[in-house]
């Protein structure tokens, strides 16, 4: 059983389709501009937002305080319980996270935007936020492939399943990998040579 789902996950992975803005990419390219984006935000002063419901916010918390801990990169994600259930309950479940994004988000920033069906409305309207703001976007989706939050993006990453175990866990997989990829090269090239190495791999 265990085996059997391990490797439906990796094809998961395997099948990942990657766009930049609605144009294909491979999957080194992908890696490429998704070091790109978020090395830009320490260079110009900024902040990575990480957005997602239920098992896709548990990855956003986590890819958060990895970018924090491991890659000394500020990142925040808007999980206040005090701040959410206000929110929620003041102005609407859609809106917890557009409204405090349009307070915060400025264009130097970069929003990562996780989930799983493409079409959460509260993290939709997050993304039209960053869409405003001329904000960089990161989308990590599946189910449709024409999903509203997959159209969106700048870099997306798309998991061809209908399956919310498989997709989360995917996405949970290729955060994961930018993280621990960023890491390892960190640790063999030479501190002023890096930014142009993450461009290179």
């Amino acid at each position: 059983m265990f085996t059997t789902r391990f490797n439906e996950l990796a094809l998961c992975v395997k099948d990942c389709k990657y766009t930049f803005h609605e144009e294909m990419i491979t999957e080194e390219t992908a890696a490429q501009k998704a070091f790109q984006m978020i090395s830009d935000v320490p260079r110009n002063k900024g902040v990575v937002y990480v957005i997602g419901n239920g098992g896709s916010a548990g990855i956003a918390s986590h890819f958060s305080n990895d970018l924090m801990k491991a890659l000394q990169i500020p990142s925040q994600t808007l999980y206040d319980s005090n701040l959410l259930t206000c929110l929620a309950n003041d102005i609407g479940y859609e809106n917890i996270f557009s409204y405090p994004l349009s307070k915060y988000l400025k264009s130097n920033d970069l929003l990562v935007a996780i989930s799983s069906s493409g079409q959460s409305l509260n993290i939709v309207k997050g993304a039209e936020i960053a869409i405003r703001r001329r904000t960089p976007l990161i989308t990590l989706t599946g189910f449709k492939s024409a999903n509203p939050l997959r159209q969106m993006g700048n870099l997306n990453f798309w998991i061809d399943r209908s399956d919310y175990g498989l997709v989360e866990t995917a996405h949970f997989f290729l955060l994961h990998t930018i993280i621990d990829t960023w890491e390892k090269l960190s640790q063999t090239v030479e501190h002023g040579q890096f930014a142009a190495s993450i461009r290179t791999h």
